[in-house]
């Protein structure tokens, strides 16, 4: 149930600074397929991933954990 809880707060913060999936990727370095995945909640969110989003999106993991 983890990985629905990062897909939901993934995508919601993605939409609420303006960035389109293709975009927050680029931005990460990575696939625009990872992202889907983890925002479908098909792919769990490891360490390195919530790093990089984290900064990407230019918030704090607390903000990106608290719901």
């Amino acid at each position: 149930m983890e990985e629905l809880l990062w897909a939901s707060r993934v995508r919601a913060f993605r939409k609420l600074k303006g960035y389109t999936q293709e975009s927050l990727a680029d931005k990460m370095g990575i696939s625009v397929s990872i992202l889907g995945q983890v925002e479908r909640g098909s792919r769990i969110a490891d360490e390195k991933f919530l790093d990089k989003v984290v900064e990407a999106l230019g918030i704090t993991k607390e903000e990106l954990q608290s719901g």
